[in-house]
Parts: C-alpha cells; structure tokens; sequence
C-alpha cells in the first residue's frame, strides 16, 4: 500500500513531466510544422505542416508502445525499433533545420526533440519495485541422503 508520502511524490512527478511533455512536444511540433512550411509547395495549406507534426513526433510514441508490447511476449522488435529510429531522427532533424547556424544554436534547437523522446523512455519504461520484477526461477537440488558417520550415500533413491 502507497503511503503518502508516495502518492504525492507519484503527483509531483505526474505534474512535472505532463508540463515538460507538452511544452516539448509544443516546440517540437512548432519546429516541425515551421520546417515543412519551408519547404512545401506555396498553396498549401497551413493544416498540413501541423499533420506532418502530429505524424513525425507521435510515430516514436507508438513504436516504443509496440516494443514494450513485443518484449513482454519474446516478439521481434525489428520494425518498431527501425520506425522509433526514423522518427526520432526526422524529429531531430527538424529541431536543427530551423535553428541559428551555430554549436549553440543546434543544441538549443534541439533540446524539444531530446526532452520528448527522455521522457517518452522515462515514462515507459519499467517502474515496478525490485522485488514484483519477474525473476529468474532459482531451484534447489534435492538434499543428498547421508549415513549417521557424514558419509553421502551413493546411489540411494529418496521419495
């Protein structure tokens, strides 16, 4: 049972990294929509540099849920990590194409990618305490008979 203590702490944290995913994910669909824009055909409309956004920066979300998905029943994690790779990379990509050219201005720039794609892997990855983890099953060799002087006996079927 969560004490206190716990639930407010399991709050707090809540709060923090909702009001960091937002912000990040604000900025970095901001970028990404603000670079497609740059890029498209003129006429196009607006709409679609936010789509490109949703797309680009939601595609890691689903594919580290499909990869914990996949872990837990021993599948093949190939693909979604291939897209949760791709995505991340398309992502960052954007960050840095609309930044200032410059050291600082990429890293700047790409802090939103890296923030969103921290706590994507923060929040999904296993919380549970040490001891409700899934263990490796430890089994215990049957006792081996022994004659009153210490001496094993050998070859002596216990039931």
């Amino acid at each position: 049972m969560k004490s206190n203590a716990d639930r407010i702490e399991g709050l707090t944290l809540a709060v923090i990294l909702t009001t960091v995913a937002v912000a990040a994910g604000w900025a970095s669909f901001t970028h990404v929509h603000d670079w497609t824009m740059r890029h498209v055909p003129t006429g196009t409309p607006d709409a679609f540099g936010w789509v490109n956004a949703v797309i680009s920066e939601l595609v890691p979300v689903a594919a580290l849920l499909t990869i914990r998905q996949r872990r837990r029943v021993d599948a093949p994690i190939g693909y979604p990590l291939f897209l949760l790779i791709g995505a991340g990379a398309l992502s960052l990509s954007a960050q840095l194409a609309v930044a200032q050219p410059s050291p600082s201005g990429w890293l700047l720039s790409a802090v939103p990618a890296l923030a969103f794609m921290a706590l994507v892997k923060l929040v999904f990855t296993n919380t549970a305490p040490i001891e409700e983890r899934e263990a490796p099953a430890v089994t215990k060799a049957p006792p081996v008979p022994v004659r009153p002087n210490g001496v094993p006996v050998i070859g002596q079927v216990t039931r």
